[in-house]
């Protein structure tokens, strides 16, 4: 379950725990835009499965911090 937090708190958390570019863009496409994992890889030009990865290790790396 994801806390109630306004988008703003969410992108400057996201900016400051997430280090690497590219998966703080895809971690914010996904939690903050609610884009799906298959049109996040098409985005991206990545698998399904890596975008899975890279959203659930941020995600894991993000909520320590919440």
């Amino acid at each position: 379950m994801i806390p109630e937090l306004p988008r703003s708190a969410y992108e400057k958390l996201i900016d400051e725990w997430i280090f690497h570019e590219r998966n703080r863009e895809i971690l914010k496409r996904r939690l903050l835009d609610g884009i799906t994992f298959e049109r996040l890889a098409e985005e991206f030009d990545m698998s399904v499965r890596q975008i899975k990865q890279i959203v659930y290790t941020s995600e894991k790396q993000l909520f320590k911090h919440i």
